[in-house]
């Protein structure tokens, strides 16, 4: 099955040479035309935009338009491929952006991941309204979104916050199909990467007004070496996991995986296939909350998770239920950061994403604990979410 799959997406590929282009929004037909589009109409909107900056957003690409900037350190389940083998993904991410949201994304492509581009990222940006930044390995990916969040247009990684959100809403609609109080929860998240760490500031309100965040219980992390506690030394050498170390597990706990697990409602996988047992759910409370992430092959594959006693089940999987996928997020998120001519994406807009997300789900069920990934409304629920929020807290800008 996968073969064939591979195969098809190879001629798919190779027939169309690549998934998105370019089209004119006007006609090119005539002189007028031409006068009206090109020379000598248009230096007349160059000269309004260079009297105010702002005017680019009603007269140019710029308020629907969004870079997918990478240097292909960290692409899917691939690892470090580079710029080029990855523009099939990043074309793949504008598609995404068009279908669900009709925003207009171009792939912008690093081939050296050492390569600092953050002057790079911020001398083509006046043309973008937006900055997704996609596929960037850690702690890069931390470094380059924190140097461009006050470049003025929305900038964000999705592998960290598109992740969190979408996990957030699952999160809370879990609880309630379970009879959860949310900030009763203990949570074990394995993985303390970009998407870890990023769960894990959501979950815990690290940084994050507490007006806004409802806090979980107990967060436990654990990487490949176990726990994450403020006794290990070598936390010291990642500001994320030293910042985990500090503000989650108060008892310097220490042990492996299986060690966090025990006593546990809620287990977040965002690693690597294979790593959670049956006995280790057996381990955790009474019907807890499986959401195992790692793509291709989840931390423990759903039947398993439910043969030992898990209630709800999701994977980052289409072929399973309650697939924790990033679509859910990321183009209702840009698409309400444009229409609110937005100079970032802030926490309280993540927050009513999340918010909404879960809220669309009338009567969640274990199985339906998140929306249809191909379910477009999603987009227009999320996006109006966010737009409010960027209004109420300051970030929109009035033109």
């Amino acid at each position: 099955m996968v073969e064939d799959l591979n195969k098809k997406s190879l001629e798919l590929h190779k027939k169309y040479k690549g998934k998105i282009g370019v089209c004119n929004k006007v006609p090119l037909k005539t002189r007028e035309d031409l006068s009206l589009a090109y020379t000598p109409g248009v230096a007349e909107v160059c000269k309004q935009i260079a009297r105010d900056k702002n005017l680019a957003y009603k007269y140019t690409i710029k308020s629907n338009t969004v870079a997918i900037v990478t240097d292909g350190s960290a692409v899917l389940g691939l690892g470090n491929i580079g710029g080029i083998a990855s523009i099939p993904v990043m074309e793949g991410k504008a598609a995404l952006f068009k279908e669900f949201a009709d925003i207009d994304a171009f792939p912008i492509c690093f081939d050296d991941h050492h390569l600092d581009f953050v002057d790079d990222i911020k001398a083509i940006a006046p043309v973008f309204g937006g900055i997704n930044l996609e596929d960037i390995a850690a702690p890069k990916c931390f470094e380059i979104e924190e140097a461009l969040e006050d470049i003025g247009i929305p900038v964000m990684h999705d592998d960290q916050h598109g992740t969190a959100v979408v996990l957030l809403a699952g999160l809370l609609n879990a609880c309630k199909v379970t009879g959860r109080n949310f900030e009763e929860i203990t949570v074990v998240i394995n993985g303390a990467g970009a998407a870890g760490f990023a769960i894990t500031k959501l979950l815990h309100c690290l940084g994050i007004d507490k007006n806004i965040c409802r806090k979980v219980k107990q967060i436990y992390v654990c990487d490949s070496k176990g726990i994450i506690h403020r006794g290990r030394e070598d936390v010291l050498k990642n500001k994320q996991k030293y910042i985990i170390s500090q503000e989650t597990n108060p008892e310097a706990r220490q042990g492996t995986l299986a060690d966090a697990l025990k006593g546990a409602d809620i287990f977040i996988g965002v690693s690597v296939a294979d790593v959670v047992t049956e006995e280790m759910i057996m381990s955790m409370n009474k019907d807890p909350i499986i959401l195992a992430m790692a793509n291709p092959v989840p931390e423990i594959m759903p039947d398993k998770a439910k043969n030992a006693g898990a209630a709800v089940v999701g994977t980052g999987r289409s072929d399973f239920p309650n697939q924790i996928n990033n679509v859910l997020a990321f183009p209702g998120i840009f698409r309400g950061a444009l229409d609110a001519y937005a100079t970032r994406i802030n926490d309280r807009m993540k927050i009513a994403a999340a918010h909404a997300l879960a809220n669309y789900m009338k009567d969640p069920t274990p199985d339906t604990i998140i929306p249809d990934v191909l379910d477009k409304n999603v987009t227009r629920v999320v996006a109006e979410a966010v737009k409010q929020a960027a209004i109420e807290s300051g970030v929109s800008r009035k033109l």
